[in-house]
This record gives structure tokens, C-alpha cells and sequence, in this order.
């Protein structure tokens, strides 16, 4: 086991400079070679702060969440990452809250941190350049509360080509006491693993003959949990992820990852989380493609506007075809393959019906 260990510099321009921000090559790589990549410091405290406000909130009941009836928690404190909660107030949050999915589409401030531009400026480096934003979760973990064990997010999000990427924003101090997260590195190039109480195919039956079928991902008891075998393949790989308020954890799909308990007694683990695909990638999960926010770029699948009108690809001017670049062709020329420009025409699915 390792700790993530903090770079010198990130690729966050000047605040306020407007000036996207740009990856590197060695942190393209390294997201390649280990299945995520930290960038430090990513979103503004300022910005971080206004999300924590929000947990606040929703902790505190000053605000109601569809589908999610009001707890009779009795809540002490002036709020902050250490608010200070009695243990049936502790215990309701994490019974109803620890973990809350896809309020982008009934709260403005969850559609707003989805597309903040920081992070698809780094998921266009990723997966891009076309960034479908696809699903908001918002775990709270407050102190006492369990982890998630072993699993893929691809197999519950698939997509395909599958491009999914998720990017995991610390909203508190991210670590080893509280349940920070873990990745397996190496675990990235490994298949889906098909559960035996629901076989979503990933692959065809019989594309990967040996492709074992598991049970129980993202049991906490390692025992119970499926991959537990698959990430003892790669003993000592694991990386554990401390971050602070502002980081954003960027994982690839494939990738093992988990997280232990919150052990602590006064301090929340909260964190805000957004999964991406490649807006070309072809999905029916929540509703498939056309019930996701185009983010960047284009597409030629059907996608959604965002409900609150936060500037994104969707809801702004298509970009040209001379802005993207000439699409590219391999062609046979005198016994050596060259690249030359195609009319882009010819790449669009209406091509292939004639």
C-alpha cells in the first residue's frame, strides 16, 4: 500500500484568468499507467465552500430532497466539517444520506458542479475531445459510517466503446481515519467483471472465455466480496488517496477502488462526484443518451439540455468543423500508409446506410 503523493505544481491556471486548464503529458500518462490521476487544488475553496454550505443544509434539514422524506434528527453545532451531531442524528444521515444520486436534475447547484469547467477541461484531456456528463452522487460519510468494498464503476455505468471516466471532488480533508479512497493500480486493464445476480453483459458470451463471474462487488467484507482474488493479483499496488478540499480524483472505469470506514468521531468525509463518458459513446443506462448533458464538443447521439441552463456544449454554439480540425484517413500511396483529409461527411452514421 502507497500514498498518493503530492506533485509540485498542478496544471490550475491564475484564478480568475479564464484560461483553461491543461494537463500535462506525464499526468496523461500517469492517469494511463496507474487508472487515476489526483490534480491538486482543481476547484476553489471559494466554490468548494458553497458546496459544503450545501451539505450543511442537507444535513441540517434546511433544505428538502426529492424523494427523501425528513428525519427527526436533532442536530448540535454552528455546521463545518466538524459539526457536532448526537448518535441518532449520526445515524439517520447515514441511513438516508450517505450516499445521494443524481440531484443535478432537480438542483442547480449539483448541474453547476457537473459541468464546472475545471473538470471538463481536464475529462476533454482524458476522454475527449466530446464529454457526455451522465451522473451526480453526493456521499456525506459522516463519522462512523461504512466504506464501499471492491468494485468497477463500469458495470454499473456501462457504456460502449466504453469511455467512462468519474471524477471524485473532496469536499473535506480526504483520509486514511475518515475513509479516503484506494486504487489498485494495474486493475484498470482488467475486464468487467459480470456479477451472478445480475449478468449485464459487458462482453459477448464467449469473447472471453475464461471471464469469471463474481459476486458481491462493493461488499466491505473482503471475504464476501468477488474481486477480492482479482486485486490480490496485483499485492501492493494499492494506492491510498489523500486529498483536501478542492482535489478532484479523476478513475477510469475499469479500475478497482474502495474505501474503509470513516473512523473518526467528529469529522464527515464528504465529496462530490461526476461520471463522464466520450459523448460518442453509445448508452442505455439512465435512460441512454438522450437523458445526458452534452458537456463538450459534439455528437451525433441525441443528448439533453442542462434543466438549469449552466454554459455547456449543449446549450452553446456548435463548434465548426475547421475549429475541431480536418478528420483524418489512412490511405495506400505508392506501398506507404498516408494521412490525408476526408470530408467529414463520410464519418457520420448516415454514410453507412447507403
Amino acid at each position: 500500500m502507497s500514498v498518493a503523493p503530492l506533485p509540485a505544481e498542478g496544471p490550475v491556471p491564475p484564478s480568475g484568468t479564464g484560461a483553461p486548464c491543461r494537463l500535462s503529458v506525464a499526468e496523461y500518462v500517469t492517469f494511463r499507467e496507474q487508472g487515476f490521476l489526483v490534480v491538486r487544488g482543481l476547484v476553489p475553496r471559494y466554490e468548494v465552500d458553497q458546496l459544503r454550505a450545501h451539505t450543511e443544509d442537507i444535513i441540517h434539514q434546511r433544505i428538502a430532497l426529492p424523494g427523501v422524506p425528513p428525519a427527526p434528527i436533532a442536530a448540535r453545532g454552528a455546521g463545518g466539517h466538524s459539526a457536532v451531531l448526537d448518535p441518532t442524528a449520526l445515524g439517520e444521515i447515514e441511513r438516508r444520506y450517505v450516499r445521494i444520486h443524481m440531484l443535478h436534475r432537480t438542483l442547480e447547484i449539483h448541474e453547476r458542479f457537473l459541468l464546472h469547467p475545471r473538470i471538463l477541461d481536464v475529462l476533454e484531456a482524458l476522454i475527449g475531445p466530446d464529454v457526455l456528463a451522465m451522473q451526480t452522487m453526493l456521499f456525506l460519510k459522516p463519522p462512523g459510517s461504512d466504506g464501499q468494498g471492491y468494485h468497477q464503476d463500469s458495470y454499473y455505468i456501462p457504456t460502449l466503446p466504453d469511455s467512462l471516466c468519474g471524477a471524485w471532488l473532496a469536499i473535506d480533508r480526504a483520509d486514511l481515519a475518515n475513509g479516503c479512497m484506494r486504487f489498485t493500480v494495474g486493475s484498470q486493464h482488467e475486464p468487467i467483471y459480470p456479477d451472478a445476480h445480475n449478468r449485464r453483459a459487458h462482453y459477448p458470451l464467449g469473447e472471453l472465455q475464461d471471464l469469471a463471474i463474481i459476486e458481491n462487488a462493493s461488499d466491505t467484507d473482503p471475504a464476501r466480496n468477488g474481486l477480492t482474488p482479482v486485486a490480490h493479483r496485483y499485492a501492493g499496488r494499492e494506492v491510498v488517496v489523500e486529498a483536501d478540499p478542492g482535489d478532484v480524483v479523476f478513475f477510469a472505469g475499469h479500475v478497482l477502488h474502495r474505501s474503509l470506514a470513516n473512523d473518526t468521531r467528529d469529522r464527515f468525509r464528504r465529496s462530490f462526484v461526476g461520471h463522464y463518458a466520450n459523448a460518442r459513446s453509445y448508452t442505455e443506462w439512465g435512460g441512454g443518451n438522450r437523458a445526458h448533458i452534452l458537456a463538450r464538443g459534439t455528437t451525433h447521439l441525441p443528448y439533453a439540455q442542462p434543466k438549469f441552463g449552466t454554459s455547456c456544449a449543449a446549450n452553446g454554439p456548435r463548434p465548426s468543423d475547421s475549429a475541431r480540425g480536418p478528420a483524418l484517413t489512412m490511405m495506400a500511396d505508392g506501398g506507404v500508409m498516408a494521412a490525408t483529409p476526408t470530408e467529414r461527411s463520410r464519418l457520420e452514421p448516415e454514410s453507412h446506410e447507403r
